[in-house]
């Protein structure tokens, strides 16, 4: 077995640029059942941007802001509205793990940076991925503190957590013809591999179709699909979001539950919207999954999916667009034994979402 160069302990956080990183927080809070954890800001000596940690289960996400418009971060929000920055991967050794990125071909963006407060040593570097989008790793072994140095602890309760207990997968989005070279970098400044790919055959529907990779690290803790449009005879969801976003950049966010009818149902009475598939889905699923667990007239009222592959079946469901651009929303996933994708729901789900589409004048 090949030796890991750099290694990785899982996903540390997902950042995202926000136009108002309070009323984001707020909405998470409130909706998603994220805990308040830590922020930043004037009071903590920050002159120039804003940040909440909100955290659930291991799910940590920030969400950043600039107080003024000459700003990184003002500026990315005005090209592409609301959106995630930084996938954050936590590793046991920040400098080994750029110098690896760098020596195979990763453009730093941000080299070995250590900050220091009473509660140790926080060390961070970045490198650049698709479109405006970033990796940042992280080491956390001498540091015991909230989030990072320079946050401060928010002693809030917040909303009851609706049960998302870690990622399962991230999802980016690039322009034709560039699926290819990205799967490659995972495979060489990443050292992942590529454990699934899908074809326009596979992802299609009468008008529209894309092409998937699903990227992995060594050990399975990360995973990374990544999707391109394909050829179609009208505008596909990832055109859209392409338009829509300016550019690559992350699709949708994938997190796991242990029960996924009460975490979709606690979500539905909190008001978010989720893609639903027409009722003769469940029809013919019954049959070709087979038997599980959960009760069928239970998953066609909340409207989950469900899937099996030789390993397990899955359930699934997605968010409609968490902002007024049709760009990232949510997925949330329960696991029993399945490695895959849901890749019998894709049919479905594309009908599902061309119909929204249609309805905003983008199909």
């Amino acid at each position: 077995m090949s030796q890991d160069f750099l290694p990785i302990k899982g996903y540390d956080h997902v950042e995202f640029y926000v136009g108002n990183a309070k009323q984001a927080a707020h909405f998470f809070d409130k909706t998603f059942g994220f805990r308040p954890l830590a922020k930043r800001g004037l009071e903590t000596g920050s002159r120039d941007l804003a940040s909440y940690v909100m955290e659930q289960g291991k799910v940590r996400f920030v969400f950043t802001s600039a107080y003024g418009p000459d700003s990184e971060v003002a500026r990315h929000c005005a090209l592409h509205g609301d959106g995630v920055k930084a996938i954050a991967l936590e590793v046991p050794d920040a400098r080994s793990a750029i110098r690896e990125a760098k020596a195979r071909g990763a453009t730093v963006l941000k080299p070995t940076t250590a900050a220091t407060d009473e509660h140790g040593e926080l060390v961070t570097c970045e490198i650049k991925y698709a479109g405006d989008t970033i990796f940042r790793f992280v080491e956390r072994k001498n540091y015991k503190g909230p989030f990072a140095p320079g946050y401060r602890a928010i002693t809030a309760h917040g909303s009851p957590p609706v049960g998302l207990a870690a990622i399962d997968h991230i999802v980016t989005n690039v322009h034709l013809g560039e699926m290819n070279f990205w799967a490659r970098w995972y495979e060489e400044v990443l050292g992942f591999k590529n454990l699934l790919s899908f074809t326009d055959k596979d992802i299609s529907t009468e008008y529209s179709a894309l092409m998937s990779k699903v990227m992995e690290n060594g050990t399975g803790k990360c995973k990374f699909p990544i999707n391109e449009p394909a050829e179609g005879k009208k505008k596909s969801q990832i055109d859209e979001y392409l338009d829509y976003y300016r550019g690559p950049g992350v699709q949708h966010i994938a997190m796991n539950t242990a029960d996924i009818c009460q975490t979709v149902r606690e979500l539905r009475e909190r008001d978010i919207d989720f893609l639903r598939v027409p009722d003769s889905y469940y029809d013919y699923q019954k049959d070709r999954v087979g038997q599980i667990a959960e009760e069928w007239n239970q998953l066609r009222e909340l409207g989950i999916l469900v899937d099996r592959d030789d390993d397990g079946y899955l359930l699934q469901i997605f968010t409609a667009p968490v902002q007024d651009r049709p760009t990232l929303f949510f997925e949330v996933i329960e696991r029993h034994g399945s490695r895959g994708f849901g890749l019998g729901n894709f049919k479905a789900l594309f009908v599902s979402i061309e119909h929204e589409q249609a309805l905003r004048g983008n199909l």
